[in-house]
């Protein structure tokens, strides 16, 4: 057995600073040139001919790489693709579905069983490029005229909505540097206090003069210290709780989400031992909730009542609150 001392120079004089696998680097770095060669002949095509939503729809159909080039010359990210394709599977609008061709690719049993909806995979995805021309021409479509819907103006955030530019799509030099630009600042963007939605929740509180904490609560620290959890929101403070609040806003899925909805049980559980006359609530929104039905069903057993972010529920919270108060 080496010393303490022999394993931390060992650490130190051998670091190899970064880790890379050099076949794995030169295959990759071929499918970052196929892309990025896929796109340069688009260009060239654009300039010759003018732009044209044929060139794109070929360009998908076609090209193996075709809708990742598609992606990396808007911004738009794959997971950000997964997220709108679901949404408008969900949503009815007029206007979105004519854009979109949806009459001619949206199955009966799909429209007939909105509350079995589940998100589809890339390889649905690439497989409805593939063998639907209807799907392809309307991925299209949003592409180019996505942000003039007036539903996904109203559902998109606008540092989503600005990547859906026909500018983009003519490799506008000011639509490029835009690209570049979102593509930088996505991680910080997300990461910014004010746009997490538990701000909203904040200046509800704050404007009805009511006061809050967060983080955690005594008697659980006490009695269940392995189970106990941070809270969001503590009303009106630890010492007195008369209303506890966990928020779940996920954009995303993930496998972990089963595991969340049985945490909150136990913390439910805990609280009405302990805190009997507290009200715990759940604000449970974002689309990731939508699509894992079974999880969002346990979730919601778990709290007293819960709320979205909509509105009509922000309202019916604030009067929730004026009725406790």
């Amino acid at each position: 057995m080496r010393n303490t001392r022999e394993k931390f120079e060992t650490v130190i004089t051998k670091n190899t600073f970064y880790f890379y696998n050099r076949q794995f680097e030169e295959a990759y770095e071929g499918y970052v040139n196929s892309i990025k060669e896929t796109l340069l002949v688009l260009k060239n095509q654009i300039q010759n001919t003018g732009l044209k939503k044929e060139l794109f729809e070929d360009l998908i159909y076609k090209k193996e790489n075709g809708l990742k080039a598609l992606l990396a010359l808007t911004g738009f990210s794959n997971e950000s693709l997964k997220r709108l394709i679901t949404f408008i599977r969900i949503v009815d609008d007029t206007e979105l579905n004519v854009l979109i061709n949806k009459e001619k690719w949206i199955t009966e049993v799909e429209r007939n069983n909105q509350e079995d909806i589940k998100e589809w995979s890339d390889n649905k995805i690439h497989k409805m490029i593939r063998e639907n021309e209807f799907f392809r021409k309307g991925l299209v479509n949003i592409f180019f005229e996505g942000s003039t819907i007036p539903i996904l103006s109203k559902a998109l955030p606008l540092f989503e909505l600005k990547k859906l530019s026909i500018t983009k799509l003519n490799f506008e030099i000011e639509a490029l540097i835009d690209t570049l630009i979102r593509y930088k600042e996505k991680g910080s963007y997300s990461g910014k206090k004010e746009n997490n939605p538990e701000v909203v929740i904040e200046n509800i509180l704050d404007e009805m003069n009511i006061g809050f904490e967060k983080g955690d609560l005594g008697e659980l620290i006490s009695n269940a210290p392995d189970k106990k959890r941070t809270m969001d929101f503590i009303i009106p403070n630890k010492t007195n709780p008369k209303i506890i609040i966990e928020c779940s806003y996920l954009v995303t899925t993930s496998s972990g989400q089963g595991d969340k909805s049985k945490t909150e049980i136990s913390i439910d559980s805990l609280i009405k031992k302990h805190y009997p006359n507290a009200h715990f609530f759940g604000f449970i929104d974002g689309i990731g909730w939508y699509v894992r039905k079974n999880d969002l069903k346990r979730m919601v057993a778990a709290y007293e009542d819960v709320f979205t972010f909509h509105q009509d529920e922000l309202e019916r919270f604030k009067k929730l609150l004026q009725e406790v108060f």
